[in-house]
């Protein structure tokens, strides 16, 4: 049976781990690399504030070739599309026909994916688009899958949260506004346990931090629309 030659775009977080083990278990595809964006002025994960050494860990323990996608603090919409761009370009003349992510329900990124997608003549995929987020957090449990919280929304959460490692409890106590899978951005994780893992990542915590980002003037100034907001942030140590 042909399979899809897929790249998949690895967050680090709890959501890409289930997607991605929902792809390893269906026949249709073939995951042959995972792509994640860096902040190159920090050497982390952009976002999840995670150091690329716990990055490579992690992709090592999953046994499937990575590589980096090197973005600025805060790019501009052009330098963001120029380098995915670059990178689609390059994984298409390695034979990628289709490309996935651990979307659930933001309409309008999935949307702007297809768009971008599309004129690459690549194949989006989003394993877990419109499943019920509780359902979703409950599953990765239960697959046994672990995963530490490494940023969270101040307007949402105190620094006390950041460097917990998620559980039922977590998920039946969550504020009524938060979504159970965070999606729109109140908090990431980092996963270093689970059914796609040779082995655990090590790791201890580190500094917690507080960093605030401001709202870009225009939707063309950058790729962070969000207003102004605050985020704790937990250093994981290797």
């Amino acid at each position: 049976m042909h399979k899809h030659k897929t790249y998949f775009n690895w967050s680090s977080g709890k959501d890409s781990a289930l997607a991605l083990y929902d792809l390893l278990n269906n026949n249709t595809y073939d995951v042959a690399e995972l792509v994640t964006t860096v902040n190159s002025h920090f050497n982390r994960v952009s976002m999840h504030g995670l150091r690329s050494e716990l990055l490579f860990a992690q992709t090592k323990e999953i046994g499937i070739p990575a590589s980096i996608i090197e973005l600025p603090e805060q790019p501009t919409m052009a330098i963001y599309e120029q380098k995915m761009l670059e990178t689609t370009s390059k994984l298409k003349a390695k034979g990628f026909t289709h490309t996935a992510f651990g979307d659930i329900f933001l309409e309008d990124l999935r949307a702007y994916r297809d768009t971008q997608l599309q004129k690459q003549q690549l194949q989006p995929i989003y394993p877990l688009w419109k499943k019920d987020t509780k359902t979703l957090m409950k599953r990765f449990l239960e697959l046994e899958f672990k995963t530490v919280i490494v940023c969270a929304n101040s307007k949402y959460f105190n620094e006390g949260f950041v460097g917990t490692i998620i559980d039922k409890h977590f998920i039946d106590n969550l504020p009524k506004e938060v979504d159970p899978c965070g999606e729109n951005g109140e908090f990431h994780t980092f996963c270093f346990d689970g059914p796609i893992f040779k082995n655990p990542i090590d790791y201890k915590l580190g500094e917690k931090v507080y960093r605030e980002y401001n709202t870009p003037r225009t939707k063309e100034d950058s790729v962070c629309t969000s207003d102004k907001t605050g985020f704790w942030y937990c250093d994981l140590i290797p």
